[in-house]
């Protein structure tokens, strides 16, 4: 499974700045609408400590690449065009914008808290970011609402003939964002709410949408720009709202990690992204020292720029990803290297999901796993946990 995490946000919040920042991808920059006009996806990374060291081993990736004991294992970055007013209604790049957004697993919502970009993205002072916040979530909330009454309609002209519940018609509806019935059913309950469409008003029907929006389409809010005085005043105003409970906040400077990044390109600097501090190794002029003295007080500060900390949390927080190693349990094997592969797997997968994972016919001809820390078997519906090193042993 390869994940996809969505990189949303109004025009000219420093959302391509994150996105170069994190594939260091060429997509244009600039402070104008629709500067990114096509989905654009890149190669990100998210940090996992390497198991090899534990086993006196020096790994040899497949893909993405290990930086003394620091795994870096790549996922898909989406960076997503066309968010603007009534995008749930067509306008703009409205349908494709929202085709574009469900086909990843987790968003990453890019928004300006310094408040220099008004809610069109054009220049200003003093704008509440909870407008950006709030504009994106009542977007996708009238996307599940038009999709939810569509579920409903079909439930109520078959009812009389049918017997079908209301969870699996909806569950059926809203297949595309990757829900079931039992989880439709759950949602219904949970809000109070009979199983009868009949006995909900308009405010249960937005309230219904609103919370499958948010188990279906988790979010991290990317507190960008940062370094700025008025950033921080602003996010020490909303990351504690208890209105925002739901939401994860990651104070990030997309900028500063670009920054830090072309530096280390050029031999400039040495850092590992996702670090809190970095070393100047070349020369440098007076204002470029100062100019990198400023990205190290924030990076201090924050313990990071916050776009590693952004994707990782999205992928192993929102989602509850896990990371498991494919090992031996007698030692090398592996002509070719060892610990070449580190697999991101969904939340709570077992030792035959990793099988199926592996290849369809390692899990057709499963016997057991063995964990490579303790040589201890591992039956089949085990659930593995983050950074486990697992031997499978099949017949095929």
């Amino acid at each position: 499974m390869s994940y996809r995490i969505g990189l949303v946000g109004k025009p000219s919040v420093g959302k391509s700045t994150f996105f170069n920042a994190a594939t260091m991808n060429d997509v244009p920059e600039g402070a104008y609408p629709f500067t990114t006009i096509d989905p654009s996806v890149g190669e990100a990374y998210v940090r996992v400590e390497c198991a090899a060291p534990e086993f006196d081993e020096t790994c040899t990736p497949n893909v993405g690449y290990c930086d003394e004991g620091t795994r870096f294992v790549p996922v898909k970055l989406v960076d997503v065009a066309g968010l603007i007013p009534g995008a749930h209604e067509g306008k703009g790049l409205g349908n494709q914008f929202l085709t574009d957004l469900n086909e990843t697993d987790v968003l990453v919502h890019v928004v300006d808290f310094s408040g220099e970009t008004d809610i069109e993205g054009e220049p200003t002072e003093g704008h509440d970011p909870r407008e950006d916040i709030d504009f994106l979530e009542n977007e996708l909330d009238m996307w599940y609402l038009g999709i939810l009454e569509k579920g409903i309609e079909k439930f109520e002209t078959r009812y009389q003939g049918s017997e079908a519940a209301i969870e699996e018609e909806l569950a059926e509806q809203m297949s595309a964002f990757r829900t079931n019935k039992d989880e439709i059913k759950q949602v219904i309950l949970s809000l109070g709410l009979e199983l009868d469409p009949d006995a909900w008003d308009d405010a249960d029907r937005e309230a219904l949408a609103r919370e499958i929006r948010k188990r279906t389409k988790p979010m991290v809010i990317v507190a960008n720009k940062m370094d700025k005085p008025a950033a921080q005043e602003n996010y020490d105003r909303i990351a504690d709202d208890p209105e925002y409970d739901h939401l994860t906040f990651v104070s990030a400077s997309a900028h500063a990690e670009k920054a830090l990044k072309n530096a280390a390109e050029s031999g400039v600097v040495e850092y590992r992204p996702g670090d809190d501090d970095f070393d100047v190794v070349g020369d440098v002029s007076d204002e470029q020292a100062a100019g990198l003295e400023q990205i190290r007080e924030f990076v201090t500060e924050f313990e990071g720029t916050g776009v590693q900390q952004a994707l990782e949390s999205a992928l192993f927080d929102e989602l509850g990803c896990i990371a498991i190693f494919p090992g031996s349990a007698n030692g090398s094997a592996d002509e070719k290297g060892v610990f070449r592969d580190c697999f991101v797997l969904p939340e709570g997968s077992s030792t035959e999901d990793f099988a199926y994972h592996l290849h369809s016919d390692i899990g057709d001809g499963l016997l057991h796993g063995i964990d490579c820390r303790s040589n201890r078997q591992l039956g089949s519906d085990r659930e593995l946990s983050h950074r486990d090193v697992v031997e499978i042993v099949s017949t095929n």
